[in-house]
Parts: C-alpha cells; structure tokens; sequence
C-alpha cells in the first residue's frame, strides 16, 4: 500500500507527470513493495524553501508504506528518486528531501489490510 506524494517546485506536464509516476512504480521494487497498489500524487508549482532560501527548481517527497520499511532500502530508494528527478526535471538531489513513512495499518476499498 504505498503512497508516493511529491511537492515540486517547477510546472509539470502531464506526460512528465506520467513518466514520473511509472518511474516510482519501477523504483518501488528496491523497497521489495508492489507497483499494484501504488498511489502517487504529484503537485507542480509549488514553493518550497530550504535553509531560508526559495527553491527555483526542488521537490519533498514523501513516500508511505505498510509496515516499517528498512533503512537500507530507503536509501536506495532515495537514489532512485534523486535520480528520476534529475532526469525529468533537472532537480539536483541537493534541492530533494525525501521523508519515510511506515504504518501497521492502511486501510483500502472498506476494510484494512
């Protein structure tokens, strides 16, 4: 049951939108979680400040899971994500921060997993 949300300082069309999104689900398999129940918000145009400074070009993201996931393998997924965000939108990983969320309960179509 993740949920991947992302805050992004720089106009996002809607193809890059969804070459992000499939590029998150692709990313996901370092943290041993299926892109089946995937959920991804992405928000464009908005501010963001770091150390006091506003971000031209940035992004949070925050990625949620079912149960508590392994240091080791949010930090590859950090590199993943650092790196998809360079590619598409020229974000340099020194402007991404990247928060980690676990959960023993998530609940879906009436009922909890």
């Amino acid at each position: 049951m993740p949920f991947i949300d992302s805050k992004i300082t720089v106009p996002v069309s809607d193809e890059k939108k969804e070459k992000i999104k499939a590029e998150f689900g692709k990313a996901l398999s370092v943290m041993h979680k299926p892109e089946d129940y995937l959920m991804v918000g992405i928000a464009d145009n908005y501010d963001l400040w770091f150390g006091g400074k506003k971000l031209d070009k940035g992004a949070f993201v925050a990625v949620d899971v079912l149960g508590t996931p392994a240091s080791a393998d949010c930090e590859k997924m950090t590199s993943e994500i650092c790196s998809i965000l360079k590619k598409e939108l020229d974000i340099p990983g020194d402007s991404v921060y990247v928060k980690y969320g676990g959960t023993k309960d998530w609940g879906w179509n009436g009922k909890n997993f």
